[in-house]
């Protein structure tokens, strides 16, 4: 049985995902920090699938989490053939009054942690000459986005890293999938402070939906999995228009 390693399991696409995952008969390892809520979903995969998931309940915003997870992962004689790095938070708001220890905790989790988990597990799938690694980015990574600058920019780079390795280790049997969702049902919206965005979330696609996206993308092969007909047009579209206009209109998204 393939086994996948599945970072912010504890809900939203995360969980849809080890869900989807488990219905096909792989083994899931869920991570996050929430045990009673990664317990829960292991509960329903028992129940649906009778796969009993690995749970690993840990903080991927601290510098040594990646490393951590790892020890566990061995000490369990566990591997890793698919590696969905979906674990992130976004801070919106003001960037001069952000709080800097979220802000380090926001990036630490976007960016390093699922950098050094690809770094670390990669070498495995290349040896075992195969390999997926599934990147949840955002369509905000196309531009900046002011009051979101931080999230927009780890999910830029999480975006541009994704598709340079994507290059790297192809050849190698080892492929990566980057997926951009635009706004999703999911904690996201409360987590993030965008509790005034109700609208644009209410019509928002449930989480369910932007995980199959994800696992279809992933059987596929595809290397960048935009999500919605829209967020392609917008995202193509992009590249006619003059940058100042993108931030202009970016701006005034983030304040209606």
């Amino acid at each position: 049985m393939k086994t996948v390693l599945i970072t912010g399991a504890s809900s939203g696409i995360g969980s849809e995902l080890a869900v989807i995952f488990a219905e096909q008969k792989y083994q899931p390892i869920i991570v996050a920090r929430r045990k009673s809520m990664l317990d829960l979903v292991a509960q329903e995969i028992s129940s649906r699938f009778a796969i009993d998931p690995f749970i690993i309940s840990l903080d991927l915003s601290k510098p040594d989490s990646a490393e951590c997870l790892m020890d566990h992962i061995e000490k369990e004689n566990l591997h890793v053939d698919i590696l969905v790095n979906n674990a992130g938070f976004g801070d919106f708001g003001d960037f001069h009054q952000e709080d800097i220890g979220k802000m380090e905790r926001m990036m630490t989790l976007n960016m390093l942690t699922l950098t050094k988990l690809s770094r670390l597990i990669a070498p495995k799938m290349i040896e075992n000459g195969f390999g997926h690694i599934i990147n949840i980015a955002s369509t905000a990574a196309f531009q900046p986005v002011p009051n979101f600058a931080v999230y927009a920019a780890t999910k830029a780079y999480v975006m541009q890293f994704s598709e340079a390795i994507a290059y790297e280790l192809k050849p190698l049997g080892v492929h990566v999938t980057t997926v951009c969702p635009g706004a999703t049902r999911s904690e996201f919206q409360e987590r993030s402070g965008m509790g005034k965005f109700d609208k644009v979330f209410r019509k928002a696609p449930m989480s369910f939906f932007v995980a199959k996206f994800a696992f279809e993308a992933m059987l596929k092969k595809k290397t960048l999995a935009i999500y919605g007909s829209n967020n392609r047009f917008l995202t193509f579209m992009q590249r006619f228009s003059p940058r100042k206009l993108t931030i202009k209109v970016a701006a005034k998204m983030m304040k209606d």
